[in-house]
């Protein structure tokens, strides 16, 4: 396992030391949440950054990040939800997305077909983090809240844009697998 991997992994592996903190319930914990979080966030930017200049891009890498990156996603919404930082309607049409894209990321997978991050799926998460972040320090001053919210609403328009863009992408690579199927081909790659 390469190190970009394991960074990957010891994402995964702080979402539960981010829920243990986030339950402490008070400004020092909501400041030590953020700090978890924002080590997380940082962890992906850092094993993408390493796998590429590293030459270490793996199947294993390409599959994990993705995952790694929602359950660190998730496991924030669901914190922030419980103490009424966001709203629900937004955190529920987030999360579905999510979910939505993962499914069409795993059902690809299934077939060796894989659904790369799209360029506006980067700006949806780094405006995710963003908005991710101020919510955690809600408690702190009223305004964090409110910027939190404002950028969850820029990363929920490309969230919702790059959404259309990789189911675009799903028909079109899966149109492609059925065609060379039909053909007798080997499915071409994207």
């Amino acid at each position: 396992m390469n190190g970009p991997t394991l960074l990957t992994l010891a994402r995964i592996l702080l979402i539960p030391i981010l829920l243990g903190v986030s339950g402490f319930d008070t400004i020092s914990g909501d400041v030590i949440s953020l700090a978890v979080f924002l080590l997380a966030s940082f962890t992906d930017w850092l094993d993408g950054f390493l796998a590429r200049k590293t030459n270490q891009v793996t199947m294993l890498g390409k599959l994990l990040d993705p995952l790694a990156d929602k359950l660190l996603v998730l496991t924030a919404f669901l914190i922030l939800l419980d103490q009424d930082a966001i709203w629900v309607w937004l955190a529920v049409l987030m999360i579905g997305r999510e979910m939505a894209i993962n499914g069409l990321r795993a059902f690809l997978a299934a077939e060796k077909i894989i659904l790369a991050a799209s360029r506006l799926g980067k700006w949806k998460m780094t405006f995710q983090v963003i908005a991710l972040s101020f919510l955690f320090l809600h408690r702190v001053h009223h305004l964090f809240q409110l910027t939190g919210l404002i950028c969850m609403l820029i990363a929920f328009f490309f969230s919702y844009l790059s959404g259309f863009f990789y189911i675009k992408k799903f028909w079109q690579l899966l149109g492609k697998k059925i065609l060379a199927e039909q053909q007798g081909h080997s499915v071409p790659k994207d």
